[in-house]
């Protein structure tokens, strides 16, 4: 994962309001770096947008029924087979990086390279020897090969669908009036909305929102193996083909379940079935658990809603002192909102029945702090992992005057394995002695909190440095404004 500052929405840029954005349907992406979210070719057929359910399924199913035959007549498995190099030149999946989605830092990715198109038609060719030809066994490979992920699956589809989201956008911006400049895809030329801080001249091409997963449904065991357990027919059966596969899907696990679903069409079509029946739903962009979305926008407004001055360090070169003291101040802000100015919303659903992940408060941290940081002009910069981990600190090139803040909720099983372990790795990976410590109130604290102040209070007196701990109450509670 790499690290981010400074997210920008596609809403903040254009000025689109939000319910535009759910009645058009598309996902709020953040301009600037990969959003973690990803293109199911499960979810083509059920959503909304025609240019969806039916040309791009359509196109989908189409392009591998032309893969599958190509397999079924492969006599060679190199390229002095005609058939083979076709089937070669029709798995050419690059990345796309105009939807701004996947797992990279900045608006990037990898997609397929030569060995593992070549690993990958290898299996494909089994299982079509096989007598498969179903479609969606390209889909099954991600549980098979190793180097197929969430990125993979949706660098493969979008590959595919590309003229259908092409179509999407234009239909958008007919209706959201953004300025476009013309670019040339696929030999033809189209009209669309320019990404203003990609590295290159680049367009945006956004995404339905019912066809994006946290992740595609072929790469999160965790929920086929609960669908499979839930369904005793289904379970019998995929005992009986593939044998016990609701292990953690490591390395070893997966090469089990390869030589497994290959023994015979049954198995294999065993495993299409799970993958079929766990398909699922899309992302819930409206709460956003994992926080994917809603961070660009609180980074955008946080500071002109609930103004903080810190301009006594303004436009300087700041100390690690200096820097420990604003990051504490900011940290005291981000407390009082959450507590006093109902921020507290920005970790639950909308319903208030389920916070957010671990990832959400971190991003919520990062937001605030880079608001206040930017307000101000300060020579700071916070910087967070675009998955899970700490929010650092830093001033312009100067990597002495660094500080590290460490957030856990109170869920989480970890919290005071994270206080005596991992923030100071980080302290020693970052070479920092400067850090904070903020446990999150969202209920199942148990004696959490006691374990921490007690292994705080030791280190202490035991003559060594010990992070600053900060807890924050972020349970629900009736809105500030209604309060007498």
């Amino acid at each position: 994962m790499s690290k981010l500052s400074n997210p920008i929405n596609f809403s903040s840029e254009f000025s689109v309001d939000d319910k535009e954005i759910s009645r058009l349907g598309f996902v709020d992406i953040i301009l600037n770096a990969d959003t973690n979210l990803f293109i199911d070719p499960l979810l083509l057929s059920e959503s909304q947008h025609d240019e969806m359910s039916t040309e791009s399924t359509n196109r989908y199913t189409k392009h591998f029924e032309k893969v599958i035959k190509l397999l079924s007549v492969v006599k060679k498995m190199d390229k002095t087979d005609v058939s083979f190099r076709a089937a070669i030149k029709l798995f050419q999946f690059h990345e796309v990086s105009w939807t701004c989605l996947g797992y990279g830092g900045s608006v990037g990715g990898s997609g397929f390279g030569k060995e593992l198109i070549s690993t990958t038609l290898d299996t494909a060719k089994q299982i079509v020897d096989l007598g498969v030809d179903d479609v969606d066994l390209f889909m099954a490979l991600a549980l098979l090969e190793e180097g197929i992920g969430p990125d993979r699956i949706s660098d493969m589809t979008t590959n595919i669908i590309l003229p259908d989201l092409v179509k999407f956008n234009e239909k958008l911006i007919g209706e959201l009036k953004i300025d476009t400049e013309e670019y040339v895809i696929g030999g033809s030329k189209h009209q669309l909305i320019t990404n203003p801080y990609a590295k290159k001249k680049t367009p945006i091409l956004l995404v339905p929102s019912d066809i994006v997963r946290d992740l595609p449904i072929a790469s999160d065991w965790s929920d086929i193996s609960r669908v499979v357990r839930e369904n005793e027919e289904l379970r019998d059966r995929v005992n009986n083909s593939v044998g016990e596969i609701w292990a953690t899907m490591d390395r070893k696990t997966k090469d089990r379940l390869k030589r497994s679903a290959l023994k015979s069409k049954e198995s294999f079509a065993s495993v299409l079935e799970m993958l079929k029946l766990s398909a699922g739903i899309p992302y819930d962009l409206k709460n956003d658990p994992n926080g994917e979305i809603f961070w660009g926008k609180i980074a955008a407004t946080i500071a002109t809603e609930y103004p903080y001055d810190l301009s006594d360090f303004k436009q300087r070169k700041l100390t690690a002192e200096e820097v420990y003291k604003i990051v504490g101040r900011i940290i005291e802000q981000f407390e009082f909102l959450i507590e006093k100015r109902d921020l507290w919303k920005e970790l639950w659903n909308e319903t208030k029945t389920k916070n957010r992940k671990e990832k959400a408060a971190q991003r919520l941290l990062f937001a605030v702090a880079d608001s206040y940081c930017k307000a101000n002009d300060l020579d700071l910069t916070p910087e967070a992992e675009t998955g899970n981990g700490p929010v650092d600190f830093k001033v312009s090139g100067g990597a002495s005057s660094k500080v590290i803040v460490e957030i856990k909720l109170s869920t989480n099983p970890s919290t005071v394995h994270g206080y005596e372990k991992q923030l100071e790795i980080y302290r020693d990976a970052e070479r920092t002695n400067k850090a904070y410590f903020l446990l999150i109130d969202v209920g199942s604290m148990g004696k959490k909190d006691e374990k921490i102040i007690e292994l705080r209070n030791k280190q202490i007196a035991d003559g060594y440095s010990a992070s600053e701990l900060i807890i924050i109450d972020g349970t629900p509670r009736e809105s500030a404004s209604k309060r007498v």
